[in-house]
């Protein structure tokens, strides 16, 4: 019952998981941060992404084992991304375990099936960040929750204490699975034993976490980007949200004390709900943040299909009725089919590091100046910095690893445009024109020399970014 769902999303984790060989700028980081020394990341955390700092850890250890064995003919990108397409296929194992326990094989097999085809997770399932093992570690906590709850047992419950605590360590918002599971304990009435043992974990948990979560508040400036949700994210939240509600009104017998409308409603709703109520204080609201909330969607659709398309001759059951319902499914799938395909290109991602890299080489000469505007894109040359050699970075001062940054410290606005008027050529890696301008004194020196000292020799258009050719007047054409 397992494998089926488990092998579809590893074929479908593994269908155009290179994706072009597109990296797209968070990927980059991870693959910068996973090939620092640790005494080299360590310092990096103090200041930056401590949120992250187990994934990258682990993340290290990986590459030490797939650099040394697979990267010769694997390469970087699927060595970035397998990590989560086994984390999301371990998810999926997990879904169609917890539909088994709560309702039945059927149904689990069922809710297995649905979230592997669910848009989102085969996205985050090819993505090379931390969402698909938190994913994973959740589900499976919640699975030792129901299994705890049945049969109490203390292995049970240091299991699920363990699961939760390392998902919130991986990435903070795990701990928004902690109400929705103690909501579907007191929907369930258990015993006050039960209850009690899952408040004691959940404290552990939080304990746990709060020494990360009190250092992390030093950081907060890194998601000053975040500004109010993404529509077409809210509209995949409310899409699941209403099919999901409406497929818990089909009837089903739960098997276990904890009922599959009280865990199913709770995943999907809860987490997503405290998130956005958390942005009204400070913006926070991104969905993959609470990316297991699918796993709500997965049980309640699992099990509702299980019981609209049980075999013919089951009481209430007719022919024609499986085969409206056989159909409506079918339709589904094909008209998720082009937003899977899409999630399998380049353009899927706000940009394209690669594309970046390339790009620069074919208009760079060899001493040419080179600029990043703004300077968090020097990102861009996190994956393939080779396709830089040769070209003189005139704003940086410090890179990312000597200053256990994340893109490295820039000079002073007056030094910059004092270096930038000794160049005769300039390549600048830029935001594509819709993007909003940085005020500080290094991104203006860099705007009013360039306007003031240099013409635009030519400009290319890559996905997510803008590559420029800037010289001084009259030498566009010289060598």
């Amino acid at each position: 019952m397992v494998l089926t769902p488990s092998g579809l999303m590893l074929l479908l984790g593994a269908w155009g998981i290179r994706r072009q060989g597109a990296i797209w700028r968070d990927e980059a980081v991870t693959y910068d941060m996973a090939h620092r020394s640790l005494a080299d990341l360590w310092p990096t955390l103090q200041h930056v992404d401590v949120v992250h700092g187990l994934y990258y850890v682990l993340m290290h250890v990986w590459f030490i084992v797939y650099d040394g064995t697979l990267d010769g003919f694997l390469g970087p990108v699927i060595g970035l991304r397998l990590p989560s397409v086994a984390a999301m296929t371990a998810a999926t194992a997990g879904v169609a375990l917890l539909g088994q326990r709560l309702v039945g094989r059927r149904a689990g097999l069922l809710a297995g099936v649905t979230f592997a085809l669910i848009p989102v997770v085969q996205q985050y399932a090819q993505e090379g960040r931390s969402y698909a093992m938190v994913c994973a570690l959740v589900v499976w906590a919640t699975y030792l929750l129901v299994t705890a709850a049945a049969r109490p047992r203390r292995a049970l419950w240091l299991g699920y204490t363990a699961l939760m605590l390392v998902a919130c360590l991986l990435h903070e918002f795990a701990a928004l699975a902690l109400p929705a599971h103690g909501a579907a304990l007191i929907l369930a009435r258990l015993p006050r034993r039960v209850r009690r043992s899952w408040l004691l974990s959940a404290a552990a948990v939080l304990a746990g976490l709060a020494p990360l979560a009190i250092f992390s508040i030093r950081q907060s400036a890194q998601v000053s980007w975040l500004m109010w949700p993404d529509p077409v994210q809210l509209l995949t939240f409310a899409v699941l949200a209403v099919a999901g509600i409406a497929c818990a009104r089909v009837p089903v017998r739960s098997r276990g004390p904890i009922g599959l409308r009280a865990m199913g409603i709770a995943l999907l709703l809860l987490p997503t709900l405290l998130l956005l109520l958390l942005s009204h204080v400070e913006p926070a609201y991104v969905d993959r943040y609470v990316l297991y909330y699918v796993t709500g969607f997965a049980l309640l659709a699992g099990a509702a299909l299980a019981r609209l398309l049980r075999p013919v001759g089951e009481r209430g059951q007719t022919r024609g009725r499986r085969l409206r319902w056989t159909m409506a499914v079918v339709l589904v799938l094909a008209a998720l089919l082009p937003v899977d395909v899409h999630l399998r290109s380049p353009d899927s991602r706000v940009d394209d590091v690669t594309a970046v890299a390339q790009a620069v080489r074919e208009v760079a000469r060899p001493g040419d100046g080179l600029l990043f505007m703004p300077s968090r894109r020097r990102v861009w040359a996190a994956v393939e910095p080779h396709q830089f050699r040769g070209l003189t970075d005139l704003a940086l001062a410090k890179g990312p690893v000597a200053s256990h940054t994340l893109y490295g410290t820039e000079r002073s606005g007056d030094t910059i445009r004092d270096r930038m008027l000794t160049a005769r050529r300039i390549v600048v890696a830029g935001d594509p024109d819709d993007q909003p301008l940085d005020g500080n004194d290094q991104e203006i020196a860099k705007r009013t020399t360039l306007r003031g000292a240099f013409e635009v020799c030519g400009s290319t258009e890559v996905h997510g970014a803008r590559i420029t050719v800037y010289a001084r007047p009259g030498e566009c054409g010289g060598s």
